[in-house]
């Protein structure tokens, strides 16, 4: 048996954390599947995460560059012309129309525009 690594731990450490936040949450297992589906590709992680910290709508173009830039580590200037058409392609065909059915964003195809999805009264909770 060999020692667990850090990141095994951490990882570990992240599982139950979320199994107990399931055990308070009143989702059916559909829902909780269909979630952890969206959520398991990392481009899509990525670009939920773009669209919350601007928290605007943006271009498909911009946000693939961000996306692009958050994947790499590196600055837009050091990444390839191709990297971020690849990405937006990949977004464009696969990721968006995903994150748009489960009404997390919107997306205006004549302009190009992806938006968070606008949050309704009832989405938000008090503390």
């Amino acid at each position: 048996m060999t020692a667990t690594s850090h990141s095994e731990s951490d990882c570990a450490d992240f599982v139950l954390a979320v199994l107990e936040r399931l055990d308070d949450c009143e989702a059916s297992a559909e829902t909780v599947d269909d979630a952890f589906g969206l959520l398991a590709d990392k481009r899509r992680r990525l670009l939920l995460q773009v669209m919350r910290t601007y928290g605007e709508a943006m271009t498909l173009p911009d946000a693939a560059e961000e996306v692009a830039v958050r994947e790499t580590g590196r600055k837009v200037t050091e990444i390839s012309a191709e990297r971020v058409h690849e990405t937006y392609i990949s977004l464009y065909h696969d990721h968006l129309p995903r994150l748009v059915n489960a009404g997390l964003l919107e997306y205006d195809q004549e302009r190009d525009l992806v938006s968070p999805r606008a949050f309704r009264e009832s989405d938000t909770r008090e503390d």
